[in-house]
């Protein structure tokens, strides 16, 4: 019975950490966003920086898809 419990506790903890780690990285792409569409509406476009955005907001997705994915099994 005990090692069921541990396993329990291991899995809730993986689960947690699971969402901590989507939690962030959809408020990373929030903070992403506003920083985009200030950048646009800026005068002085910088055009590197948005693709660095639009980049970073493409992984955060691509790790979010993985990261749930992981809470499927």
């Amino acid at each position: 019975m005990p090692d069921n419990k541990d396993e329990l506790i291991h899995a809730q903890k993986q689960v947690i950490g699971i969402l901590f780690e989507v939690v962030k990285r959809l408020q990373a792409n929030n903070d992403l966003d506003d920083e985009y569409f200030q950048a646009i509406t800026n005068e002085k476009k910088d055009e590197n920086r948005l693709k660095e955005i639009l980049n970073e907001r493409t992984e955060n997705a691509k790790i979010v898809s993985r990261l749930l994915e992981q809470l499927q099994i």
